[in-house]
């Protein structure tokens, strides 16, 4: 989209952020409510940052309750769209959490179940025996085509005259007076906005916005997350299934004919374009082929990403208790593919008044967090 210099561009809601929590709140704003939305993404491209970094698997074992059903919901809405699609976004993939005992119990849900550990060599026979006690196996879980996904949330937004502009760093905002009163008036990089919602969907950089906007910061932290892809000497089934650590020293899944392998590390980091470090990447390969016989013969290609956390470890979805008009989407950790039709649904909701009670609306709200 181009705008004649100087001229401001006005919408209902003014998304910031072109991530996948973004996009999808978009496009159901725009398509379920009929809400004239544009969305900006300081890079030049959508799905830059976190989003084009996932692990690309969906589980609904994996994270808090609140997390567990957004991420039953936001099956069952991919499930559903899938009917519009040529081709699934959703495949079955087995998610196999090992270790001791007393790990794998604090990190088993509803969704799993315990298997022995002689049946967990059989769905993953180049784990070495004697690398882990105890397993529970997400038969739930499921591999997801991120960009098909992503792509599918920018078509239906665009298809509902939805706009969306890259390479737009907000940098100002403040509140209209005059005849255009309560309005935001939002200043970004070459480019001027109004709109009467705009949405804080900035990702590992929300807190930063919200000051920008005169809002209270909510403590946000983004923490690096490594992952690469890697040459072996003995590939995965096919099938096989996605394998963690519960003591979140690493995971691993089938990537072709090549190996996802990921250290699970939690260590913060200030909003970045975060990159890996050949440290950390030999240290991962030392690892898994400690507890493995796959064999790692080299590194294909590696990327950190940052998920940002609240303090609690559930995301923060609403509107700011104190600032008029500022929606938050944020803090949605590692669980951001795994929610974010779920979130979407709900966050449209809220807005247009039809989940304001919902105890879902309440345990999210920006309003629990005090910093």
């Amino acid at each position: 989209m181009t705008v004649p210099p100087n001229t401001p561009v006005s919408c209902d809601v003014l998304v910031i952020g072109g991530g996948i929590a973004g996009l999808s709140l978009a496009a159901e704003l725009a398509v379920a409510h009929g809400a004239d939305v544009v969305l900006v993404e300081a890079e030049q491209t959508l799905a830059y940052h976190t989003s084009s970094r996932s692990a690309r698997q969906l589980i609904p074992s994996y994270g808090p309750l609140p997390v567990q059903d957004l991420t039953l919901r936001t099956l069952a809405l991919i499930r559903s769209a899938e009917a519009e699609l040529s081709a699934p976004v959703l495949t079955p993939r087995s998610f196999l959490l090992i270790g001791d005992e007393e790990s794998v119990r604090d990190r088993a849900s509803t969704h799993m179940h315990p298997v022995m550990p002689a049946e967990a060599l059989g769905l993953a026979p180049e784990l070495k025996p004697g690398a882990f006690t105890a397993a529970g196996l997400d038969t739930t879980s499921v591999a997801c085509d991120t960009d098909a996904l992503l792509e599918y949330h920018r078509q239906r937004l665009c298809s509902a005259g939805g706009r969306i502009m890259t390479g737009q760093r907000v940098r100002e905002a403040g509140r209209r007076e005059g005849p255009a009163a309560g309005l935001w008036e939002v200043a970004a990089q070459g480019s001027r906005f109004r709109a009467q919602t705009v949405i804080n969907a900035a990702g590992a950089w929300a807190d930063g916005i919200a000051e920008i906007f005169g809002a209270r910061p909510l403590g946000l932290t983004p923490f690096r997350r490594t992952a690469a892809v890697v040459d072996v000497e003995r590939p995965l089934a096919e099938g096989a299934p996605m394998v963690a650590d519960a003591g979140d020293r690493f995971y691993y899944r089938p990537e072709g004919q090549q190996v996802l392998i990921s250290p699970s590390e939690s260590e913060p980091s200030v909003a970045e374009d975060a990159r890996p470090r050949p440290t950390d990447v030999q240290a991962l390969v030392e690892l898994v082929n400690s507890v493995t016989t796959m064999g790692i013969t080299g590194v294909s290609r590696a990327w950190t990403g940052l998920r940002t956390e609240t303090q609690d470890g559930l995301p923060v979805v609403g509107p700011d208790p104190a600032v008029q008009g500022f929606f938050w989407l944020a803090g949605q950790g590692g669980y951001g593919f795994q929610t974010s039709s779920g979130i979407a649904e709900l966050a449209a909701g809220i807005l247009v008044g039809t989940e304001a009670e919902n105890p879902l609306s309440r345990t999210l709200s920006p309003a629990r967090i005090t910093v």
